[in-house]
């Protein structure tokens, strides 16, 4: 069995996979709902950016309401990049992810690359950085002024795309990934996403994927405590948008803490939108978006969990068309990848690691030399012609 080629910091090649969206996955088939979540997560990240940190009244002076990009060149932020990242660690190791192995590839692609500050980093993802670079090993590493953030909430979608159905699973996986940057409330923001997405996979109704969320954190959680008051007051009749938004906001916002990214805020803010919705894709990012604070994050989840429900057929093409590879301009290494062809790969790992799938088809493992996390597929090499998204074999 062959491993899984490339080099993560080899140059990359450009591409447009949303040109062949339509092309070769069956329309709310694992493949489509897999594109979903991870494009709905871009598309979500790019359209929240311009508005990350503001406050709706500043929303609405500087553009009236968003109704789409504001900006003439779209692109996903930190959100788009980490996601990418820890796709491509899932794809390559499965559920058979460790500590080390995510540790090991925080060293490889990010701690130990001599390129800069890596703009657009958040609070948790610079500080899991200065305590790798000090020689500090996980769970400390996550030890820092901010492992409470919704820094894994914001790449959480590939697990639940990976074990779509399995919310408990996707909730352990994004759990050992976490541990390197995350503790608390930050981790347990990480598994109510990705144990949504999950449940979102299956096409189960909005009412599950909410269920599914709460199930997998600790009920007298802040994060479980946000998102059930989110949704309670989403779901409540409000007699205009504006009125809906500001009852989520109000139910979830801390408005006299400085930072934005707390994760059981902008969780509670993203599955609040979700539920508005009902699940429609445009209705919940831009919700999110227009609610301010994080809205990258909370737009990108919201479209994560939109877009693993309908597919990426629901996401409206000008929107999809807009998202290009990642430029890495907060992490070099991930320059080039698109999520598109990362939704395959993990599509392609779920379906050979399914209990009932079949077992010589899982992902091999290969630890590489001087404890490299093994080797993954370069930017833009496409598996669109194989079908099924699979990993190459």
């Amino acid at each position: 069995m062959e491993t899984v080629a490339g080099n993560p910091t080899a140059p990359r090649a450009s591409g447009t996979p949303t040109a062949r969206l339509a092309e070769d996955a069956e329309p709310g088939g694992p493949v489509d709902r897999a594109r979903g979540a991870l494009l709905g997560l871009a598309v979500g990240d790019a359209l929240g950016a311009p508005a990350e940190n503001m406050r709706p009244s500043e929303i609405r002076r500087r553009w009236g309401r968003i109704e789409g990009f504001v900006s003439e060149d779209p692109a996903g932020t930190d959100d788009t990049e980490y996601a990418i990242f820890s796709g491509l660690l899932l794809a390559r190791h499965g559920s058979e992810l460790t500590v080390t192995d995510v540790e090991r590839a925080w060293r490889l692609w990010i701690a130990d690359l001599d390129e800069g500050p890596f703009r657009g980093a958040g609070f948790s993802e610079r500080g899991t950085l200065e305590n790798l670079r000090r020689g500090l090993a996980a769970p400390i590493s996550a030890q820092h002024r901010h492992a409470w953030s919704d820094g894994l909430a914001m790449r959480a979608a590939p697990f639940g795309v990976f074990a779509a159905g399995r919310p408990a699973e996707a909730a352990r996986l994004v759990a050992v990934d976490g541990r390197v940057s995350h503790e608390g409330e930050g981790i347990y923001g990480g598994q109510a996403v990705a144990a949504g997405v999950a449940a979102a996979m299956t096409g189960a109704s909005v009412t599950s994927v909410i269920a599914a969320a709460l199930s997998v954190v600790p009920m007298d959680s802040w994060t479980a405590r946000s998102l059930r008051r989110a949704v309670t007051a989403a779901q409540r009749p409000h007699p205009d948008r504006l009125t809906g938004e500001r009852a989520v906001r109000s139910a979830v916002v801390v408005g006299g803490y400085p930072w934005t990214d707390l994760a059981p805020e902008a969780v509670g803010l993203a599955f609040g939108a979700f539920a508005a919705a009902r699940g429609d894709f445009r209705t919940a990012v831009l919700m999110a978006v227009n609610m301010g604070r994080d809205a990258d994050t909370t737009a990108a989840v919201a479209g994560a969990l939109s877009g693993a429900l309908h597919g990426a057929s629901a996401i409206p093409r000008l929107w999809a068309d807009a998202i290009g590879p990642v430029r890495g301009s907060c992490l070099p290494s991930m320059r080039g990848y698109h999520v598109v062809d990362i939704a395959d790969l993990l599509a392609g790992a779920a379906e050979a690691a399914a209990p009932d799938g079949p077992r010589d088809r899982a992902p091999a493992r290969d630890e590489g030399s001087a404890g490299a996390p093994g080797h993954l597929p370069a930017a833009g090499e496409s598996r669109r012609g194989r079908g099924t998204g699979a990993v190459s074999r």
